[in-house]
């Protein structure tokens, strides 16, 4: 606990965000940046919310974190099928993407998990 660049799935989702940058700077997407926007700041917040769970001091808090990952996971994936079905995307991209989510999702599914089944992490306390 407590190293997120660590995480292999911190790597996996941080990869996802950056590509899904790189990627909706041009095309017809870059132009509607309502979706855009959205597709970006979903992308964002798995590998936020990974890191951010990974650093607090209980295994519950942890754990809603990873949820809210997961979630995240869920709604790019979401955002990912609606952006290949208007054309935002080739449809190579979209199946890369949808896979790296599932593979995600999976991932942090472990982390949940492990932290569950882990002992309790003790409370920081103050000096």
């Amino acid at each position: 606990m407590g190293d997120f660049r660590k995480l292999e799935v911190w790597k996996k989702a941080k990869a996802l965000a950056v590509d899904i940058y790189r990627h909706s700077e041009t095309d017809a997407i870059s132009k509607d940046f309502r979706f855009r926007d959205q597709l970006r700041s979903a992308a964002v917040s798995i590998a936020s919310n990974i890191a951010e769970g990974d650093e607090l001091d209980t295994n519950k808090q942890s754990i809603r974190h990873f949820y809210i990952a997961k979630g995240s996971c869920a709604e790019v994936s979401s955002l990912c099928e609606i952006a290949g079905e208007i054309g935002y995307f080739d449809e190579m991209l979209i199946q890369r993407w949808l896979g790296d989510c599932r593979h995600i999702s999976a991932m942090i599914g472990k982390l949940i998990a492990a932290r569950k089944s882990s002992p309790q992490k003790p409370s920081s306390t103050k000096s």
